[in-house]
């Protein structure tokens, strides 16, 4: 089992940065890629950016292409989300994922708002 936590949205004015951290614990060996997604309101999930946990490979949807980074610390077992220029469209409940090869783990999201 692999657990997953996010921490680091909150209330940020259009134009704003925000960086989202997400912990992981326990089978962490088995994970080969992690992501962040988000879910705005009344909107189905959608994948923002994954990151390959070994040659650290990145990936990014065209709508954060340029604002968004993805990163990972292997030695704290931590993912990252550095998040700049935001949008009100941005405002949305984060998630990460990892994903081991035959299950994906997901965390408990945490909440970004983009508002003046």
């Amino acid at each position: 089992q692999v657990q997953l936590a996010e921490s680091g949205g909150g209330l940020v004015q259009p134009g704003g940065s925000l960086r989202l951290s997400c912990a992981a614990a326990g089978s962490i060996f088995s994970i080969n890629v992690m992501a962040w997604y988000r879910q705005p309101p009344g909107r189905e999930r959608e994948l923002v950016a994954s990151i390959s946990f070994g040659g650290g490979h990145t990936n990014y949807a065209d709508f954060v292409k340029g604002r968004f980074t993805i990163s990972r610390d292997t030695a704290r077992h931590t993912l990252y989300l550095q998040m700049n220029s935001l949008k009100p469209d941005d405002t949305a409940v984060y998630y990460c994922m990892g994903y081991s090869g035959h299950e994906a783990y997901w965390g408990q999201g945490t909440q970004v708002t983009v508002s003046s």
